[in-house]
């Protein structure tokens, strides 16, 4: 369930009051007049299921609440209420079946721009799965896999896809480039410097590394890991289950694949470089794929 908050000028307010009375997705409406200050107007406070959302959020904002006020969405986690479960009962579907669309751009939007704090995840992220690569350690590749911010920008490319919000895509985009460039120039920055301390050196990379290897020889395996893995990603995100994002997160080898590219650059190892930028392709692109298919057939089967 959501707990909706409105702000509206006082012309539209018995037009939200008839809106929500006739909608029976909604329940526990309160009306407050007069009690908004910026922008000034009337609050409107209510609850509505998740399989109902979307249908009443559309309604309020062509009314162009959006101008004049402001909607504002939150979760409700419980809601001991005879109302609540006759508005679930009364409402086709299941809530965990549903796709609330403003709650998803809203969420993805966020996650896409690019921001000092999304360039330094995906730096120490990538510096983490570069050690690992070198020490042949899975744990500190599972690590930075878990560290890795790149799902929310991809997550938005797939949204912006079927949405068809180019800005949303453009922004995505930006900061998937943008975010691995960095990493990658850092890892590598890294790499070397570990190096001329002694810490680390090439014969590392070139050693037998039964355990990481796979990061750097993609096969068709990957290709279906990382459709799963969009898949899997896109329902957790549309159902509200970070749970299962953390395990999404640690299925795809993005990040270790362009920290195995950076290390393998900055020793000058063509091969393993090509193989992980290969790897890191293939993921990059099943994922993408996998959340627009799993968005539009979402989309499809709600309407049905």
């Amino acid at each position: 369930m959501l707990h909706v908050r409105v702000i509206a000028p006082e012309a539209l307010t018995a037009e939200i009051e008839t809106l929500l009375a006739k909608d029976e997705a909604v329940a526990h409406v309160v009306v407050m007049p007069g009690v908004a200050r910026t922008p000034r107007g009337d609050m409107i406070e209510f609850d509505v299921v998740r399989e109902g959302a979307s249908d009443i959020l559309d309604a309020l904002r062509g009314l162009g609440i959006e101008e004049s006020g402001s909607i504002v969405i939150e979760q409700v986690d419980v809601a001991l209420s005879r109302a609540a479960g006759r508005a679930a009962r009364r409402t086709p579907g299941l809530g965990v079946d549903a796709v609330v669309w403003h709650e998803v751009e809203s969420k993805t939007g966020e996650e896409a721009r690019l921001s000092v704090a999304f360039c330094m995840f995906m730096v120490v992220a990538c510096v983490i799965a570069g050690i690992g690569v070198l020490l042949d350690q899975p744990i500190l590749i599972v690590g930075s896999m878990v560290v890795g911010p790149e799902f929310g920008p991809l997550a938005a490319l797939c949204v912006g896809a079927v949405r068809l919000r180019p800005r949303l895509v453009r922004r995505a985009l930006l900061s998937l480039a943008v975010g691995f460039a960095v990493g990658m120039a850092c890892t590598a920055a890294t790499t070397l410097l570990l190096d001329a301390t002694g810490l680390v050196d090439r014969s590392m990379l070139l050693a037998e590394r039964p355990l990481t290897d796979f990061i750097w020889r993609p096969d068709a395996l990957s290709w279906v890991v990382g459709f799963l893995a969009g898949v899997a990603g896109m329902l957790s995100l549309t159902s509200a289950r970070a749970g299962t994002l953390v395990g999404v997160l640690i299925s795809v080898t993005t990040v270790p694949a362009a920290a195995n590219a950076a290390v393998a650059l900055a020793y000058g190892v063509t091969e393993e470089a090509a193989g992980s930028a290969l790897q890191l392709l293939i993921n990059l692109i099943a994922i993408v794929i996998a959340g627009i298919l799993t968005l539009l057939i979402q989309r499809l089967a709600w309407r049905r």
